[in-house]
């Protein structure tokens, strides 16, 4: 890790962003979700929201650091709407009394990276990650660690109340991102020449992704790796099966030895092997947990979310590791990847952590080097590695409408009716054991 930038205070001027309406939108509950602040623009966030979630949210840092002037990193994605919402979180946050650096457009682990960089209180980045591009949305963390659940709703019960502190903080912009890119790349060496296919889905890692992994040695071929918010070409969603068809077939034209795709904000990642065929991310978590163990030994836990397959307890635990299944969602994987003092942890969903030699968030631009240099450093193709491992059938992921207000009372009912007939697992949601296979019934914290 490079030392961080000496901690100057940003010099107070005037914001270079768009201000937000006089008249915000109405505060909208059911945009405080589990996970991040996400809505629709236009119908519930604009700058006026925005303003208003800065200024309980550097309230609340301050409360906590006890500093009247804590530091706070703001960065955005490449969302049309981004901008002006930057703006209003930034006057908010300068408002309560924070100082803020601006970090333009990043990605979202550059954000948490910006953090520990320059010595920062908290990140907020402005992001509707992987949903349409109509939506936008502001992920947070405090101390290194991401607000979720009742932090979250703390948050909404300060607006509501107005309490709120004032204070008139300073403004600064930096361009992190060659500082971002010296670190990461900095940390590998690829034992031969990796020709990957990356496919960013013209989301917000199209800014740093193939200079990174150019950084890192790989012989890059990039499609759709030009910056557009709009997301002209596919839904920014690796995970989905339809959007990296364009990836397998370049993998397989150009000979490459494997494809990697980023959802909309980068800190998730899909992948292809050198035959085109789709590594799921249970099973891409499981192979970094197995290169885990053989880095460091037996005895490593890893973390992994209810959606995963069976295949990753049963052949991580094979290999001398202890697998520890959680609740689904990023920041409650992270936090009981602090809890439990895992060096790796992650979901079925791309989201996977490094703390062995990293810093603990989910980065899905880190996590593609680190395979880039395990894919360099074996003798054998990707498609050897998976075909080594069990097969299990899997279902695709089916997803259900159901309003907010009453999907939970659902799974409720579901975790009643068959824990009366199976064993379950009810951690999140019900994950019925059938013997012979599981099924999972849980609701969604980021869709309807």
């Amino acid at each position: 890790m490079s030392p961080p930038e000496p901690r100057s205070r940003p010099q107070s001027r005037k914001p270079t962003v768009t201000p937000g309406p006089a008249d915000p939108l109405p505060l909208r509950d059911h945009i405080f979700r589990q996970y991040d602040i996400r809505g629709i623009v236009g119908e519930d966030l604009d700058a006026g929201v925005a303003e208003a979630v800065g200024r309980a949210y550097g309230t609340e840092l301050r409360a906590r650091t006890g500093k009247p002037s804590p530091l706070v990193v703001v960065g955005e994605d490449n969302r049309p709407s981004s901008p002006v919402l930057r703006g209003g979180l930034a006057a908010g946050l300068r408002s309560s009394g924070c100082d803020v650096i601006l970090l333009n457009t990043v990605p979202t682990p550059v954000a948490y990276f910006a953090e520990h960089e320059y010595a920062a209180d908290g990140a907020v980045q402005i992001t509707g990650s992987h949903n349409p591009a109509e939506y936008n949305g502001i992920k947070m963390t405090m101390g290194g660690a991401s607000l979720h659940g009742g932090a979250i709703q703390a948050l909404l019960r300060r607006i509501r109340e107005g309490h709120m502190a004032s204070g008139d903080g300073a403004l600064d912009e930096r361009e992190v991102l060659p500082a971002y890119v010296a670190d990461v790349a900095g940390r590998f060496r690829l034992a031969r020449p990796v020709k990957a296919v990356v496919d960013c889905g013209n989301g917000t890692g199209s800014v740093v992704a193939v200079e990174l992994l150019e950084a890192v040695g790989a012989e890059v071929i990039p499609i759709y790796c030009e910056s557009d918010g709009t997301f002209p070409n596919h839904h920014p969603d690796p995970t989905v099966d339809e959007n990296v068809q364009d990836m397998i077939a370049a993998v397989r034209a150009h000979r490459a030895d494997l494809g990697i795709g980023f959802d909309g904000d980068a800190d998730r990642i899909g992948v292809v092997d050198d035959r085109g065929a789709i590594i799921r991310g249970d099973v891409l978590l499981l192979l970094f947990g197995l290169d885990l163990l053989k880095r460091r030994g037996p005895g490593e836990t890893l973390v992994f979310d209810v959606k995963c397959s069976q295949v990753l307890p049963e052949e991580f635990t094979r290999a001398g590791g202890v697998p520890v299944m959680w609740k689904t969602g990023h920041s409650l994987i992270k936090e009981k990847m602090r809890e439990t003092g895992a060096l790796i942890a992650g979901e079925l969903s791309g989201h996977i952590c490094f703390a062995d030699e990293y810093f603990g968030f989910d980065d899905a631009l880190y996590a593609a080097c680190r395979l880039l240099e395990m894919v360099a450093a074996s003798p054998e193709p990707l498609s050897r590695a998976t075909a080594a491992l069990p097969a299990y059938v899997s279902t695709p992921e089916l997803r259900i409408e159901v309003p907010e207000a009453e999907k939970f009372d659902l799974v409720e009912r579901a975790v009643a009716h068959f824990s009366a007939r199976h064993e379950v697992v009810a951690v999140d949601g019900v994950r019925v054991l059938f013997g012979d296979g599981w099924g999972l019934v849980r609701a969604s914290n980021t869709q309807p």
